[in-house]
């Protein structure tokens, strides 16, 4: 064998045991004990989990506005690689006009040679004219591209009910996994014009916004749109109780309603949107849904528990705060202007290993299959992904359970220039990642050069029958 890990724990999501993992030309080819091969990692005392799957990625994303996203691929899947990640999937977006086959080549040559990580994209359907839904869509699905996101808010990124409905019937006939941003938008317009008439233009107000009602009527809009054409769904970054109770009442009827949440929602509340004073210190925490009340931390926590959400992603939407991302004049005139989201792909999983398995409110197995076994099946990666199995990719993250130390910007690998987890104390912390068996990152510094690759994936596990 290429490479032997001995001597450590090795966690599922169904199981934990001490094994030593044999790999050869980038598999998993053996789970014993006593091996040998011709390089050898010592594990003892670690966790040896299947490698992080971030499955909400935004990437050197174009904005509406020309504001400049902080990350590309380099330091994006850099910042994945040094936090736990092996794959990530982030989105190519089409822009109003754009063909979509024509977006893919974009984003492709965006990431050819500058990952560190293995990436699979995801698509954004901004336009779905008849030569999109009827020919461009169905064939990127053929080829791989399973999974696509819609947009219920956003001037430039929102479908209307009947467009959401014709994308919803594509993604059915073809078998694709469609992601829906869940916030309704003429609420959202309806109260920032009367916060701003009001004169409540600070970044705190952008919470008040995007109210927790508008995010739930969307959830539930979506979700009988989804109801009337038989399709699974995936709502992405579900952000507290409300919401949250839409989905239960779908599942309750065995409708296929999957669910996402983020770091955000158990690491950050709406008063951190405060900032100092009420000052623009509070746009480091703009991102849209914004983080809620306890109460709806607490839903989160429970849902995370009951399998009310099948994954945790991160959302990593990076701004900078400088003159070219969030702080600009146009955006110290309202909330609204300041671009939404925040960095987060290299604190996702420290964060959830952390106040979830560290501090007892979930178990080792259930954050593997929030983080990497449960994103995998649901986007047609599985079992290549996500997995500690025979004929697997070595995809591997080892754990210190017992390492504590805060989150710091200039720790960081990402291409922002804050984090809003600057200060946050993290007890258990990935101190090695390992991609098709070569190391990628040790100790939150990333080794070797860019190795990653596009995965092809297959049809998601929702259209299975149960």
């Amino acid at each position: 064998m290429d490479l032997v890990i001995t001597g450590g724990t090795v966690v599922t999501a169904s199981d934990s045991y001490a094994a030593d993992i044999g790999i050869r030309d980038g598999c998993i080819v053996q789970i014993g004990q006593g091996l040998e091969g011709a390089e050898r990692i010592d594990a003892t005392g670690l966790l040896v989990l299947p490698g992080g799957i971030d499955a909400h990625v935004h990437l050197d994303q174009p904005t509406s506005d020309g504001t400049v996203m902080a990350d590309g691929f380099a330091s994006g899947t850099r910042s994945a690689a040094a936090g736990g990640n092996t794959t990530v999937l982030p989105f190519a977006l089409q822009i109003k006009g754009q063909s979509l086959r024509s977006c893919v080549e974009d984003y492709h040559r965006k990431a050819d040679g500058n990952c560190h990580t293995d990436v699979s994209f995801h698509l954004i359907v901004t336009d779905p004219t008849p030569q999109v839904l009827g020919q461009e869509l169905p064939a990127l699905v053929q080829d791989g591209y399973t999974s696509f996101k819609v947009f219920m808010t956003y001037d430039d990124l929102v479908l209307n009910d009947a467009e959401l409905l014709d994308v919803f019937e594509v993604a059915r006939r073809e078998r694709a996994l469609v992601m829906v941003h869940a916030e309704g938008h003429d609420a959202i317009k309806h109260l920032t014009r009367r916060l701003e008439d009001m004169g409540r233009t600070a970044p705190f107000y952008h919470g008040q916004a995007h109210a927790q009602i508008a995010e739930r009527e969307a959830t539930h809009r979506a979700i009988s749109h989804a109801q009337l054409i038989d399709v699974p769904i995936v709502i992405v970054h579900v952000s507290g109780r409300d919401p949250m109770e839409q989905i239960q009442w779908a599942r309750a009827r065995g409708l296929k309603v999957h669910a996402e949440t983020c770091s955000q929602y158990i690491a950050l509340t709406a008063d951190d949107l405060r900032g100092l004073n009420m000052d623009f210190e509070g746009a480091k925490y703009v991102c849209s849904p914004p983080p809620r009340d306890a109460d709806s931390q607490a839903a989160i926590w429970q849902g995370l528990r009951d399998g009310t959400f099948d994954i945790f992603s991160s959302d990593h939407c990076p701004f900078r705060i400088d003159g070219t991302g969030k702080d600009t004049p146009r955006a110290r005139t309202s909330f609204k202007w300041v671009p939404n989201g925040i960095p987060g792909v290299e604190t996702r999983l420290p964060i959830l290993f952390s106040e979830g398995v560290s501090k007892g409110r979930i178990s080792l197995q259930r954050f593997v299959a929030l983080t990497s076994t449960n994103p995998a099946r649901l986007y047609g990666l599985y079992p290549q992904k996500g997995s500690i199995a025979i004929g697997a990719d070595a995809d591997l993250t080892l754990w210190d359970p017992t390492l504590t130390r805060p989150i710091r910007q200039t720790a960081l690998n990402h291409g922002c220039d804050y984090t809003p987890y600057e200060g946050m104390d993290i007890t258990g912390w990935p101190v090695r990642t390992i991609l098709r068996g070569q190391t990628i990152a040790v100790d939150g510094k990333v080794v070797g050069t860019p190795t990653g690759g596009h995965l092809v994936r297959g049809t998601s596990e929702a259209f299975s029958p149960e």
